[in-house]
Formats: structure tokens, C-alpha cells, sequence
């Protein structure tokens, strides 16, 4: 509002606008009026006012939400600063955005909350512009604000001259674009300083507030423009080809950009689409090209189908007023304005429904008014109604004739050539007479609508759907139609239906098959389509969000239960419940059946969870039968489900262990055949080899267990006098028992007092491979409590030996290959003759390239949690071939396939930590023969009496590249030197670690380059030139084990020879302490080797001999 150059109207609005102010309890901030012109050209000597602003809640504190409004009347002689001027058209600009932000068409959601930005801003533009900071930087953050505020028009801008439909196909753009706009605007806000608002904090507090939402603000578009925009660029969907999907699009985007009636009205969509082409002219995009044509199509489509629908509809209206009776005005009732049913008169009488009449008499008893009738209004005398049959007979009539017609009318509009449009039409009105009349269900089957109505499934989506809700409207209550619509190829089409992605008609078919499913004859043709069950199942274990559709779902397969082949389909896809019932309650011959469907179909994991643990005792109590036919077929449902490792437990606790023994152990009349023993000995194995613990749990009457001694001892029997399949299952029972540290002692035990080791040996050339396997794998067990036993076994049987070696060598990587490596590795490392006869296997060879193949990382799918026992057992194997190095044979092999280099090279990398102390182990057997096999220099030879005469003058010149600790010429494939094969480093590496064992192994390595037969110095140079002095001293001090301190003890004393090295560790005490104490409780030769290292810290006289010999 602008107030001229009129003083009594100045005083006139000054009054009315101070008492708006005392009304709302509002600011009145005044500043100069901006150099802005108006449109009636008032002068630029203005003054502003601005009152009423929204100040409430978190726009400014302590004030009331009022509305905006900018006042402005001439103020001469004020000289207002820069920053006053600046801030003034700020504010004008904000105010003329926000204006524009809400009167966009497009977006409106998102320009009307950049408008409340924007005027939430206001306040703060008003406080900034009264100049009470006139620093640059108010300055700078006054001009960011102008600009962020431009955009924001130019935007508003781009979008005013632009079409709708443009628009709408670029709305999430545009939400990005008005994002970004308010997120600079919130950076802007949140860089004004506390002294631009005279140091109110708590002014302070709502600006960053402000900043900080306008910062996290999110700009989304609706669900339905999202939707558009995604099936407009979905070039391989089905909008290209559906016309009905076309038609619902078109509609979606007319009320999008505010077209009302689309269909009745094309025109208009069409106007919006030529603007389309006018924004698009010029375009090369193929995504816009194409979006022309299609609009384009889509709208032409539109325009030809409402004539087509305009010309059928009124065919479809002669046809009806021909054959359809009109509606006589005497048949409605003037209270409801509906057919009457039950038609009663009074005593004027005029006819109405009985109960609107009725229930306008008790009003009027309510109310204490007289009864008067409702089309008169005369008081009537009584309230006694009779019926009017006449009328009712007459209007059923009318009704019965007219209801004839319409579903006449149906029939021909399902007829193949008709439009979608008349279809949906005919099968909506049959749905309205169906509901309204039970007969008429009967009618539509009469004159044979039914095929028609299946025929329609074939046929688009919304004309699918419809005619699924009209099949089950005429299938809900009445058994003669749902045995009609069965003899129809509706079932396979509605189970096709259950696949479709419209969530609607698969919620129709779920509906329909669940009508369909209350009679017993169709549960069966149901269950016969194929994938019904597996459909119905699926949708009952989603996460749909249709949850009418899962519980129908669910209820139709309730129904489906009552079929037997139904539950056996059921159990298949994983849906146990129904057969479970039957199990558990069900009479012997239907508890046999279920056992046996339970045998015959393969069950997933969660599957055979649950029916063990509902079905597990059931399935135990027909195992103590007699009749032979129900224990097989328990006993097989009972081997699948023992396959799972967590089922054992179960198993157990349902007794099946007593009846098991019983099975496999008796003989004579009442012996299970030989198969069926096999599948006893497979469960009983599953049930040992899921680690349940059976030591305490007695399995017959004399209390025995099955780790008794009695009972291994039968079942090493049963292990050598039946057929391999069985034998094969019991060697895997046995690998069970001595998998289990509890058990294996019995085993071990119970297999001596048997004498069965050689036995269990000679299954290792047995032809059958699971036999073999298990045999392999129960030696390996067995080969830590037996391993000298098993030495002697193998050495004196025949082959035995090679097929271990044999497997050992096969490709990949086997459970089968790990077990016989790691029973090679166990083995009694001293007991040459063995290994001399691994030797002649051929073995070291086999060794290495398995290695090398294992350091490529090649490992085929399944094989990796075999691969690090196998790495293991290997190196194990190698390992021990080092301690035959007398041996020349095995000398020259060491050199052949340079051991010391392919034992350093395990250490380098990630190894367990058995790998690491296994190499360690061998490179201290290879560098104990480095100093007798390292090629000392020769003397140098002296010729004339020159040389004679002056070899006392000079020294001998000394050979390039002799070894600092062996002295000679060494190599790590030649001589096995770790200095030469750079072993010094990682082996330091493994004094760290915590495994004793590997620690042992690597000191013991160190320990070699200090032998007296070499140089020591050297190797103690060595030492600490690869920092493993301090390693070792830690060691020390830490006593870990007696061993490892006798070790570390050792080569300290022999580092102590160094003088250098001894100042320097003297000035350690620890070393002192550690030092003392070995002397005080080593063994001998820990306190032999303590005295030594004392001396040479002076801390013992140099003629003390406490432990020489004689002493």
C-alpha cells in the first residue's frame, strides 16, 4: 500500500496502522524507502514502514504471528547509509519472490515453502537494513543474499514461461534446483555475526536456527509426478504398447498440471501438449523427441477412444432402453427415493418402505410430535402399516424382467469384439445384479456367461481384474457355480494371474482361489495347476504389504490341506505344517504316509528344523514298532533330517540312539534288511557327527554308552563283517567319537584292546572312496594318541603307505587329501626308518609341488576351509625329511629343490603359526650342516724367494665373498646358509609372537649362526645388525618356559663375548636379574651357561668354577 502526498490521509492511515500494531503487540521497523520507482512514478525520497511481520515462534522471538505487509510515504532530509539503502531493496526484492514463489502453477508444494523462506527471512533483511552495522561484511552478506534471492526469481522465472507438461517431466530438476536456492540462502543466513543484531543472543539463536533448517531442508515431488516421470523414461516398460496404461498415464498427468475432466475434455490436454512442442522446438535430444510423439499418440488415442466410447455407450443405451423397462415413479419410495422392497401403505394410502416408514414414526416419537405422514404432513389417526403385495409382486416383476435384461445386455458386451470399455462395463453391471440377488447367479450360469467371463482373463489388466472380482462374486456362497467356473480353464488362468505385477488383481486371484478352495473336489484340480501351491506359499512368506492378500493366501491353503498330494506339494516349498499335523495326530496309516512323504522330498534348512523339532519324537516311536513298513519309511524321513548338524541334539533327546544300536546290532529273525541297516548306520553317524555329546546318554538296559567299550568293540565288528556301504557309515561313526576330545581316549583305548589297528589301516586300499575317506580321516584322529602304533602299522603292511602318498598328490584341494597329509605330519618326526620309506614313496617331490601350487592362491569353489590344514600338514611332511640330512639321498634332494629358500619363503608371508614354526624348525636342521658344507678358500700358493722373503711384511690377500659366520663360500641351495637365503630377518620376525612353540623354533635357527664351529663374533654381528638382540633379551627377562630360557640364555652368553655388546647390556639391570635367576633355578645347563654370561658382566670372579666338571 502506497500513501500519497496527502496529510490527512497520512494521518488517517498513522492512526489506523499504530492501532493494528497495539492490536497484534508487532514491531514497527522504519528505515528509508529503497530508489525502487512504482508504477504511479512516486519520487525516490520515500520512507518504508513495515509492520505486522511474521514475528511469532521461529521468525523472531517474543512476538505474534501477524501477516506481512510494506508501507511506504515521503520522508524528506534523511540521509540513510549504503547499507540501509542496500538492505531496503533486499527487502522489496524478497517480498516480490515470495509473492511470485506462490502463484507458480508447477512445483507448488516446493515454491510455496521457498516463499516461506523467504518471508521467514524478511525480519532478519528488515533488522540488518536499519544500519546499525555498517562493516563490509553485513555488506558482503546483504549482497550474497540479493543474489541467492535472484536465483531464486530467475527460477521462478524459467518456470512461469514454460509449459505445464515441460515442467511436470522435469519437476524433480526443479525440486533440486529450489533445494540448492534455499540451501545457498541458509549458508548466507548463518554468516551473520552477533554484533549485526546489537548482541541479542537470542536473536542470534533463531537466525542460525533458520540457517540450519534452511540448510537441511528436502525438496521431494509427489508420488504421482514421480511416478510419471518414471514411466516416461522407461524405455523398455509396456507404456509404449498398453493402451490402457496410456489412458491412466494421460489421466495422471491432466490432473498434474490442473486438468480436471481429461477424458471429457481432451482439448485441453492437447493444448498443453502443443505448448510442449513450442518449448521443445529446435530440440535434438532423443529422449524429448520421443516424448512428443508418444504425448502426441497418447493423445490422439485419448481423443479416438472417447468418440469410439461416446458411439458404443450409445449403442449400449439403445440396446438397454430397448430391452430395460423405465423406472415408474410409483415403485420409489418418496423417504429413501429408492425401489421399494417391502411396500407398505398407510391408512391414506400412500406407499412407502416399511423400514424408512417405521423409523420416521419412532422420530417422531422421539421428538413428542403427533405421527403425521411425510408427503402430506397430516397427523394420522393410527401407525398401523399394511403391506401392499399388489405393488411388491408387481415391482418384482418389473425387477426380474429388467435384471434379465442387463445380464442379456452383459452377454453380448463380452462378447470377443467388444472394446475393453464395454467389457468392463458389462462385467461391473453382472457384479451389481450378483450382490443384488442371489438368483441372478444362477441366471448368469443359465445362459452361459460363465465361458465368457473366463475369456476376460486373457485379456488387458483392468479388465482381468474386473473379471476376477466378478468369478468370485459368483462363486462367494454357492456350490454350483464354484464347480462351473472349475470346469473352465479359470483356475490356470487366475494361478497365471498370481504373477502379474498388479498388486490388485493378485489380490483378486488370491480371492478367488480362496472361494474356490472351499470345495473339496477343486482342492484337488487346484493343487494340480502347475505352480498354484508354490504361488500361494510364496505370497504367504513375503513381506508384502497386502496383508488382506497374505492372510487370504494363507486361508486358501488352510483349504487346500485337505487334499493329501496338496500337502505333500506343500512340504516341497518348504510349508511343513500341514504335514506335520498330520504326523503328529493322525492315525498309524496316515502317520506312515507322511513319514514316507518325508523321505521322498527334499527338505530346505528351515524345513527340516522345524519337522524335527515337532515330528523328531513321532518319527522315534514308529521306529519301535513292528511293523516293518512304517520303520523304514520313519527311519529314512529320520536320515534327512539327521543330515542337519543342529538336529542332533534334537534327535538325541527323542531317544533315537537306543532303537538305532538295537537295529544295527541285532541278528537273527527280527534284523533289519541290510539297506535298512545302512540307512540306521548313516543316521547314526549324522547324529555322532553333529558333536552332540553322547558319553553320558545309556542306550540299553545295561546302562552302556556309545563310547562303552562293549559297544565300539561291536561296532569294529560290524566294521569288518558287513558291506562297504555300512562299513563305510561306521568308520564315519567312530571318526565322530575320536573327533571329540571327550571320546577319543575310549576309542583309542577300546581299538587296542581289539587289536583292530591294522584292520582300520588296511581300508585304505579299499576301492569304494567314501570307505576310504572315512578310514583316512579316523586314522587321523587317532594318529596323535596312536602315532608310533600307526608308524609300525604302515610300515609293515603293504601299499598302505603309497596310497597315503598317492592321495596326498591328487589335484585340488579334498578333505580326504587334508586328512592324509595331516596323518603323514603326526607321525613320529625320529622315526627315520619311516621317513626313509617316505622317501622311497617318492613323497618329497610330491611335497614340494603341492606347496608351490598352494603359494599360487588357486583354490576351487567349496575347497577353502581344507586349505589351511593342508598348508599345515605339508610343510609338516617337508619338515621332517630335514632330519635325515645324513643321509646322502636326502642331501642331495635338499639341494636339488633348495629347501632352505623354500622354507624362508614360508616365512615371509601370512602363515599360521604352525607353517612358521615347522619352516623355522627345518632351516635349523639345514643350517646346522652349512659350516661342513661351505667351500673354504684355499691358501694362496708360494712361488720364488721374493715372495718367501717378504711374506712377513704384508698379510695374505683375503678372498672377496666368503661368509661372515661359516667363513667359506656359501649359498642358501648349496650350503643351506640363512644368511645367504635371507633368513636372519624373518625369522627375528617370529621372536614376537606369542605361540611358545614358534618361538622355540626360531630362536633355536638363531642359535645356529653361534655355534663354536663357526665364527661367533660373526654371527653374533649378525645378530644385531638384523635388531634380534633385544628380541632376545626379552625373551630372557620374560621366562616363559624352562626351554625357551635355556635357549635364550645360551645365545646371550655367547653375545656377551662381544665386549662391545656387554657394555652395552650391562647398563641393563633386567638383564642382571634375569640373568641371576636362570643361575639360581635353571637347570644344569642353564646355570652353566648363566655363570658364563655373568663373568662376562664381572658380576662373577673369572676363577670361579661352581659347575665345571669335577665340581
Amino acid at each position: 500500500l502506497r500513501v500519497r502526498n496527502s496529510a490527512p490521509f497520512q494521518t488517517h492511515f498513522l492512526v489506523y496502522f499504530f492501532v493494528c500494531v497495539a492490536v497484534s503487540s508487532s514491531s514497527i521497523l522504519v528505515g528509508p524507502r529503497g530508489s525502487r520507482s512504482s508504477a504511479q512514478g512516486t519520487s525516490h525520497d520515500g520512507f518504508v514502514i513495515i509492520g505486522a511481520y511474521p514475528f511469532g515462534s521461529s521468525a523472531w522471538p517474543g512476538r505474534s504471528c501477524v501477516r506481512l505487509a510494506i508501507f511506504s510515504f515521503p520522508m524528506q532530509g534523511v540521509d540513510a547509509p549504503a547499507v540501509v539503502s542496500f538492505g531496503q531493496s533486499l527487502i522489496v526484492r524478497i517480498s516480490q519472490v515470495a509473492s511470485s514463489a506462490r502463484d507458480a502453477l508447477v512445483e507448488q508444494e516446493g515454491f510455496i515453502q521457498l516463499a516461506c523462506y523467504l518471508e521467514r527471512i524478511l525480519p532478519i533483511a528488515i533488522e540488518l537494513q536499519r544500519g546499525r552495522d555498517s562493516s563490509p561484511m553485513v555488506c558482503e552478506i546483504l549482497d550474497a543474499l540479493m543474489r541467492d534471492v535472484e536465483c531464486a526469481n530467475n527460477l521462478i522465472h524459467v518456470c512461469s514461461n514454460k509449459s505445464r507438461i515441460y515442467l511436470l517431466t522435469r519437476c524433480m530438476s526443479v525440486a533440486k534446483q529450489i533445494e540448492n536456492v534455499v540451501h545457498d540462502l541458509g549458508r548466507s543466513l548463518s554468516l551473520i555475526p552477533l554484533s549485526s543484531v546489537q548482541g541479542h543472543e537470542d536473536t542470534k539463536r533463531v537466525i542460525d536456527s533458520l540457517a540450519r533448517d534452511m540448510q537441511q531442508a528436502r525438496f521431494e515431488v509427489n508420488e504421482r509426478d514421480e511416478r510419471i516421470c518414471q514411466l516416461l523414461q522407461d524405455e523398455d516398460g509396456d507404456i509404449r504398447n498398453d493402451p490402457s496404461l496410456q489412458t491412466g498415464l494421460l489421466l495422471d498427468i491432466a490432473c498434474s498440471v490442473g486438468i480436471e475432466d481429461a477424458r471429457g475434455n481432451p482439448s485441453a490436454l492437447k493444448h498443453q501438449v502443443e505448448l510442449l512442442r513450442n518449448d521443445l522446438q529446435g530440440t535434438t535430444e532423443v529422449y524429448d523427441l520421443q516424448l512428443m510423439d508418444l504425448l502426441g499418440n497418447m493423445v490422439n488415442n485419448l481423443v479416438r477412444s472417447r468418440d469410439e466410447t461416446n458411439q458404443s455407450d450409445e449403442g449400449i443405451r439403445q440396446r438397454e432402453f430397448r430391452r430395460v423397462e423405465p423406472l415408474y415413479e410409483s415403485f420409489v419410495c418418496p423417504l429413501t427415493k429408492q425401489v421399494m422392497r417391502d411396500p407398505v401403505t398407510l391408512e391414506n394410502g400412500q406407499p412407502y418402505e416399511r423400514s424408512a416408514i417405521e423409523r420416521w414414526f419412532k422420530e417422531c416419537q422421539e421428538n413428542g410430535r403427533h405421527p403425521v405422514c411425510p408427503m402430506t404432513g397430516k397427523e394420522l389417526e393410527t401407525t398401523i402399516l399394511t403391506p401392499s403385495i399388489a405393488l411388491r409382486n408387481t415391482i418384482e416383476e418389473w425387477t426380474a424382467r429388467n435384471e434379465g435384461s442387463r445380464i442379456e445386455n452383459a452377454r453380448i458386451l463380452l462378447e470377443a469384439d467388444s472394446s475393453e470399455q464395454d467389457m468392463l462395463h458389462g462385467l461391473k453391471d453382472l457384479q451389481v445384479l450378483c450382490l443384488k440377488n442371489k438368483f441372478n447367479k444362477h441366471r448368469v450360469q443359465t445362459v452361459g456367461l460363465m465361458p465368457l467371463i473366463v475369456d476376460c482373463l486373457t485379456k488387458g489388466q483392468h479388465v482381468r481384474c474386473t473379471a476376477l472380482a466378478t468369478l468370485r462374486i459368483l462363486a462367494e456362497d454357492d456350490d454350483d457355480n464354484k464347480e462351473a467356473i472349475g470346469e473352465t480353464d479359470a483356475i490356470k488362468s487366475c494361478v497365471k494371474c498370481l504373477s502379474r505385477e498388479l498388486s490388485k488383481e493378485r489380490e483378486e486371484a488370491i480371492s478367488l482361489l480362496y472361494e474356490l478352495s472351499k470345495s473339496y473336489p477343486l482342492c484337488e484340480k487346484i493343487g494340480k495347476v502347475n505352480g498354484a501351491i508354490l504361488m500361494l506359499v510364496g505370497t504367504v512368506s513375503s513381506t508384502s504389504d497386502n496383508v488382506l492378500a497374505v492372510e487370504r493366501a494363507d486361508k486358501t491353503l488352510e483349504n487346500l490341506e485337505k487334499c493329501e498330494q496338496n500337502v505333500k506339494q506343500m512340504l516341497e516349498y518348504g510349508r511343513v505344517q500341514p504335514l506335520l499335523k498330520r504326523l503328529v495326530e493322525g492315525e498309524e496309516e496316515v502317520r506312515l504316509k507322511m513319514a514316507c512323504h518325508l523321505s521322498e522330498v527334499a527338505l530346505t534348512k528351515e524345513g527340516k528344523e522345524t519337522v524335527a523339532e515337532f515330528g523328531a519324537k513321532t518319527l522315534v516311536e514308529m521306529l519301535e514298532s513292528n511293523y516293518l513298513a512304517g520303520r523304514e519309511a520313519a527311519l529314512k524321513a529320520l536320515c534327512q533330517l539327521s543330515s542337519l548338524d543342529r538336529n542332533g541334539k534334537i534327535l538325541v533327546e527323542a531317544g533315537i540312539l537306543p532303537p538305532l544300536i538295537r537295529d544295527l546290532f541285532v541278528v537273527g529273525v527280527n534284523q533289519l534288511p541290510l539297506k535298512l541297516k545302512e540307512v540306521s548306520a548313516t543316521v547314526l553317524a549324522n547324529v555322532v557327527s553333529s558333536g552332540v555329546d553322547t558319553q553320558m546318554l545309556p542306550i540299553d538296559a545295561e546302562g552302556n554308552t556309545l563310547t562303552s567299550e562293549v559297544i565300539i568293540h561291536n561296532l569294529l565288528h560290524l566294521v569288518s563283517n558287513t558291506g562297504p556301504a555300512i562299513e563305510a557309515k561306521l568308520l564315519q561313526v567312530l571318526v565322530g567319537l575320536a573327533s571329540s576330545p571327550r571320546t577319543v581316549g575310549n576309542v583309542v583305548s577300546a581299538i587296542r584292546s581289539a587289536g583292530a589297528t591294522i584292520s582300520l589301516i588296511q581300508f585304505l586300499e579299499a576301492p569304494q572312496k567314501e570307505l576310504r575317506v572315512n578310514s583316512v580321516k579316523l586314522l587321523y584322529c587317532l594318529c596323535s594318541h596312536m602315532d608310533q602304533e600307526l608308524a609300525d602299522g604302515l610300515r609293515v603292511t603293504t601299499g598302505q603307505l603309497g596310497t597315503l602318498v598317492k592321495i596326498v598328490g591328487s589335484s585340488g584341494i579334498t578333505e580326504e587329501q587334508a586328512a592324509a597329509a595331516g596323518l603323514l605330519a603326526n607321525l613320529p618326526t625320529l622315526d627315520f626308518s619311516l621317513t626313509h620309506a617316505l622317501l622311497e614313496e617318492g613323497t618329497l617331490p610330491i611335497v614340494v609341488k603341492q606347496i608351490e601350487e598352494l603359494r599360487k592362491g588357486v583354490v576351487r569353489i567349496g575347497a577353502g576351509r581344507f586349505f589351511g590344514a593342508l598348508k599345515e600338514a605339508l610343510v609338516g611332511i617337508l619338515s621332517r625329511f630335514t632330519y635325515v640330512l645324513d643321509d646322502a639321498g636326502m642331501m642331495s634332494l635338499a639341494k636339488e629343490y633348495n629347501l632352505t629358500s623354500l622354507f624362508t619363503s614360508l616365512l615371509n608371508t601370512r602363515e599360521p603359526d604352525e607353517v612358521l614354526r615347522q619352516s623355522a624348525l627345518a632351516l635349523e636342521n639345514l643350517s646346522a650342516y652349512s659350516k661342513q658344507l661351505s667351500d673354504m678358500p684355499k691358501a694362496a700358493k708360494k712361488d720364488g724367494f721374493c715372495s718367501r722373503l717378504f711374506q712377513c711384511f704384508r698379510p695374505p690377500p683375503k678372498p672377496v665373498g666368503l661368509c661372515h659366520v661359516h667363513g667359506g663360500f656359501c649359498s642358501a641351495k648349496s650350503t643351506f646358509c640363512l644368511l645367504e637365503a635371507k633368513a636372519i630377518e624373518p625369522l627375528v620376525t617370529c621372536l614376537d609372537y606369542d605361540n611358545v612353540g614358534l618361538v622355540e623354533a626360531a630362536l633355536g635357527a638363531l642359535s645356529t649362526l653361534l655355534q663354536d664351529s663357526g665364527d661367533v663374533d660373526g654371527g653374533v654381528q649378525i645378530l644385531s645388525s638384523s635388531g634380534a638382540i633385544e628380541p632376545i633379551l626379552h625373551i630372557m627377562r620374560e621366562h616363559r618356559t624352562e626351554a625357551l630360557q635355556q635357549q635364550a640364555v645360551w645365545i646371550v652368553e655367547r653375545i656377551l663375548r662381544n665386549g662391545d655388546l656387554a657394555r652395552f647390556i650391562a647398563a641393563d639391570a633386567n638383564v642382571d636379574t634375569a640373568l641371576v635367576e636362570a643361575f639360581r633355578h635353571g637347570n644344569y645347563s642353564t646355570k652353566q651357561m648363566a655363570e658364563k654370561a655373568l663373568k662376562h658382566l664381572n658380576k662373577i670372579p673369572n676363577f670361579s668354577g661352581a659347575f665345571y666338571k669335577g665340581k
